[in-house]
């Protein structure tokens, strides 16, 4: 149908107005009106936008078309068309995949070609702008330049979407693409039209995941007179087609609006059937967008924060959000999932987890957890045990059902212990240290046997090498406590060598970590500024990152590099040297402060090492710079990847004045309180209080500490006295008090308390 361009404008118009006024009836309240889910869509943030609930199956939202690194969520800011609705999206990661099951509505004759980013007039993409958008954790809603109003919410298992045609349009649309995907390929659909009401399909696709299955069934409120499949773009005048399948729904009239729940399921479309009628069995949008809201205002309670700084507010609890989206249930209601080996396993009385970005996570995010998930914790080391039962070893980056390989060492291994080492119950821990014994010894895991038989990985047999090695020690110190409570000694001796095995990599010659040949020697010539992405020494780092990498003994680095002084030298320059990482340095290293960066994972710990050799002060400075010049409010305002909520978990623990450098010890560093008054809502109805007297943007340095009263001399706290409930009061001022943790019994130590 062919109209006005004035026409069409004057509709446009009308439905923003109708759109505004719908958008303010959901009213918004407490912590969750804070969120500002743009934060992070720009630059390298790689956040998701769109509607779910915390670790939710489905992150229902918009797709652009995808162009590369910076679409790794199918989202980012910059961009001004949308090719549809997909259910499944990743939050933050550096690797693309997921956009399953893409949906969008449109208006005109039937179309089935996308479009592409410099002309998509023949396709049914759209072009969009932001002030026809609105964006918060349970609802999504944006006016499409094609007139076309979509919202969307979701469950647990299943997105409803809603699309509002625009008035006098004759011709109205919705596609099902089951081709597009975000950076991965299908190579099995499948759909049907089951009635008027129900569509079933599946895509199985191969991306970063190796495979991923999804189920869906889409529900209607309205009947589709027809659902015209094709299959490679040729159609199949057939009610169900396999191939590579598309499909379009027309109606006998194009509704004003049409309802749509879409369930998914990585076990059958029973299942998917099941998730939509369990969890959104009726047709009240708005009812499903509250109950949304109410699960995030439930999550973003257990951690209240008063300041008067409402930037600073807003980013912790856009922050705090980030932290609760993954890891995602990979379990339908009844407890069925696929697993790693392509098996159907049945109500498993746990819930199961996928989206494990353990290598980053390991070093705050899974802390936090212990101290506010703790319920959860269980079910993720469970559903890390379940994957080893499915592929023999522990995981290192699980992703819909499969293991991606991606980063080094085998960091489920740390987490399960500091689990274990806290005294988190609800997995058989003999279970849980077989798992890791098998995991540690594997000869077929990236480096291991030579771990064993020469105590260093070569650098001329493996790329990467070097920081592979070094992720095993971290790990392997976990595994050495875990032994000794366990009674096992032989373990605890031999794990404790591995432990210790960066000293292997130490070139005092020069200072640094430095890789080593597989005969023995110095890789020369040898610059530690130098960084080679994925084929040189260092993982998405360079050797002065790595240098500092021993957050499981930093007492040990300390004495390889004679003593504190000559460390906080070391350190200090690590802090202020420039150079050139070269032409093949990883994307991934940002947030740049000398040789620091903070947009990856490796910096995370060094700021915090400064306590070590009794000089906190000097970690209060640069806590306090990196959470004011890292951590905004804008659309560029993370950083580096957000990294499944890792870089927001650090902000997180170092806002409210501690982190957890030893991943697996309980041991929380202080550094520089953010806010005047923090609640850490815990287990048994206890609440940890966190008070920051005289604090201030100028008054960063902690003066003197009070635990529950009583005057307090030590640089970090315990977890167990976290989790004991009562109050830490941290005097602050604008000058350094340099014997505060200086003495030696006051500084934070490796070894188990």
């Amino acid at each position: 149908m062919k109209i006005t361009k004035s026409v069409f404008c004057m509709t446009l118009a009308a439905v923003a107005l109708l759109w505004a006024s719908e958008s303010n009836a959901i009213d918004t309240k407490g912590n969750y009106k804070l969120i500002d889910s743009y934060i992070g869509s720009g630059g390298h943030g790689h956040v998701f936008v769109g509607a779910g609930v915390p670790f939710g199956a489905v992150q229902v939202g918009p797709n652009n078309i995808y162009k590369g690194w910076d679409w790794c969520s199918g989202y980012h800011y910059s961009d001004s068309i949308i090719i549809g609705f997909s259910q499944t999206h990743l939050n933050g990661t550096g690797c693309a995949d997921m956009g399953d099951i893409l949906m969008m509505p449109y208006t005109g004759k039937v179309r089935i070609k996308r479009g592409e980013q410099n002309d998509i007039s023949k396709g049914y993409a759209s072009y969009f702008k932001h002030t026809n958008e609105t964006v918060s954790p349970a609802f999504y809603s944006v006016l499409l330049n094609n007139g076309v109003k979509v919202e969307l919410t979701a469950s647990k298992h299943a997105g409803f979407h809603k699309y509002i045609f625009p008035a006098k349009i004759a011709e109205g649309h919705v596609i099902i693409d089951l081709m597009e995907g975000n950076g991965n390929q299908a190579d099995s659909t499948y759909m049907c039209l089951v009635d008027a009401y129900t569509i079933k399909g599946y895509r199985f696709s191969k991306g970063w995941s190796p495979r991923h299955k999804v189920f869906f069934v889409a529900k209607m409120n309205y009947p589709v007179t027809s659902l015209s499949l094709f299959d490679n773009d040729i159609l199949v005048k057939k009610k169900e087609a396999y191939g590579k399948i598309k499909g379009v729904l027309s109606f006998d009239k194009t509704p004003a609006q049409i309802l749509i729940k879409v369930g998914i399921s990585s076990v059958s479309t029973a299942n998917a059937a099941a998730n939509i009628q369990a969890e959104i069995p009726g047709w009240n949008f708005i009812g499903i967008v509250e109950k949304g809201k109410l699960l995030w205002e439930k999550e973003l309670s257990l951690i209240s924060v008063e300041t008067k700084d409402n930037v600073k507010k807003q980013v912790f609890y856009t922050s705090l959000y980030h932290t609760f989206i993954a890891p995602v249930s990979y379990s339908d209601v009844n407890g069925d999932f696929r697993g790693h080996n392509d098996k159907v396993y049945t109500h498993v009385p746990y819930t199961n987890y996928s989206t494990l970005s353990l290598w980053d996570t390991y070093r705050a995010l899974n802390p936090l957890f212990t101290i506010i998930q703790t319920a959860r914790v269980s079910d993720i080391v469970n559903s890390m045990l379940g994957i080893f039962d499915q592929q023999g070893r522990l995981p290192i980056w699980p992703l819909a059902g499969g293991e991606t390989d991606c980063m080094p060492g085998y960091s489920s291994v740390q987490i399960i212990a500091d689990a274990y080492l806290k005294g988190i119950k609800g997995f058989d821990v003999d279970r849980a240290y077989h798992a890791i014994k098998v995991s540690t010894t594997n000869p077929n895991q990236r480096g291991v046997p030579a771990v064993m038989e020469k105590g260093f990985i070569p650098c001329d047999k493996i790329h990467e090498a070097t920081s592979i090695a070094m992720e095993y020690a971290v790990a392997d110190w976990g595994v050495a406590q875990m032994a000794k409570r366990l009674g096992k000694q032989a373990d605890f001796e031999n794990y404790s060598r591995r432990a210790d095995y960066f000293k292997n990599y130490f070139d005092s010659s020069i200072g640094f970590i430095r890789p080593k040949m597989n005969d023995g020697s110095w890789r020369t010539p040898y610059d530690p500024i130098r960084s080679i992405h994925g084929v040189g020494d260092f993982t998405e780092g360079n050797g002065w990152q790595y240098t500092f990498f021993a957050p499981q003994n930093p007492e040990g680095l300390i004495a390889l590099m004679n003593g504190d002084n000559r460390f906080v030298k070391k350190l200090d320059q690590f802090f202020t040297e420039t150079g050139d990482m070269g032409p093949d340095a990883s994307s991934d290293i940002s947030g740049l402060i000398g040789q620091y960066a903070h947009g990856n994972e490796p910096s995370h710990h060094i700021a915090y090492l400064y306590a070590f050799a009794g000089q906190q002060w000097k970690t209060a400075e640069r806590v306090r710079f990196i959470m004011n010049e890292f951590y905004t409010n804008k659309k560029d305002g993370i950083i580096g990847n957000e990294d499944c909520g890792q870089m927001s978990a650090w902000y997180i623990l170092s806002s409210m004045g501690f982190y957890q450098v030893n991943p697996s010890n309980g041991l929380f560093v202080f550094g520089s309180p953010l806010f005047d008054k923090v609640s850490i809502a815990l287990p048994g109805n206890k609440t940890f209080t966190v008070l920051a007297d005289n604090n201030s943007d100028k008054n960063i340095y902690i003066q003197k500490v009070e635990l529950n009263g009583q005057p307090y001399t030590k640089s970090y706290i315990l977890y167990k006295d976290i989790m004991a409930g009562g109050t830490i009061k941290f005097y602050m001022g604008s000058k350094p008090n340099y014997n505060y943790g200086k003495n030696p019994q006051d500084r934070p130590v490796s070894e188990m308390k």
